[in-house]
């Protein structure tokens, strides 16, 4: 009796089958982005038929062979093809540049306190709030912590102290709030550090 066919299942051995002259962990790299993007896909898309979902990611042949030339060139990874179909490549931006834009927006905020300190700080936040949002070394999930932890969640503590005429009168509870908050961007970023992809 024959079994029934797995669409997901052929198109990745499709991939498979046509990356097969990229090095084995680079190949492995590809089809694990690929199965990640499906599920999610098809978490976000309950209702669409597999078919369209890999219809989206576009022809294993061209994926493969984007892969290759990616490679060939010295890129640092296999392309990941969007919703479009189209290629993604991966990030020319350093995983450390956004996190550290994130995690001394706050210590530049505080430092050079007259203008245009401030407006350099929120800068550096929402610069690196977009590179982190547009890196290929995370996961969607990942991804929208880190946002909410280091730029929504400081952002919003600051806004509502500033407006509440400073908090509690005093420099020590603003010292502590401004430390709490640099404790949270700081770790938010080591744990982005440790759990991003090579």
């Amino acid at each position: 009796m024959k079994t029934p066919a797995d669409p997901v299942r052929d198109y990745l051995s499709a991939v498979e089958r046509e990356a097969s002259a990229l090095p084995a962990d680079r190949r492995q790299e590809l089809l694990a982005d690929l199965a990640e993007h499906i599920e999610v896909t098809r978490a976000e898309r309950p209702d669409a038929p597999p078919g369209e979902v890999l219809a989206a990611l576009g022809d294993p042949r061209t994926i493969a062979a984007t892969a290759l030339a990616e490679s060939g060139n010295g890129a640092t990874g296999a392309g990941l093809p969007d919703r479009a179909g189209a290629t993604t490549r991966r990030g020319k931006v350093h995983p450390l540049v956004p996190l550290l834009m994130l995690t001394l927006s706050l210590p530049f905020l505080m430092v050079f306190s007259e203008q245009p300190g401030p407006l350099f700080g929120v800068i550096f936040r929402i610069t690196g709030a977009v590179l982190l949002c547009t890196s290929v070394h995370w996961t969607a999930v990942q991804k929208t912590t880190g946002v909410l932890l280091t730029a929504i969640l400081p952002s919003a503590v600051i806004a509502t102290w500033n407006l509440s005429d400073g908090g509690p009168a005093g420099d020590i509870p603003a010292l502590l709030a401004n430390l709490v908050t640099f404790v949270l961007l700081a770790g938010t970023a080591t744990w982005l550090w440790r759990v991003r992809r090579a």
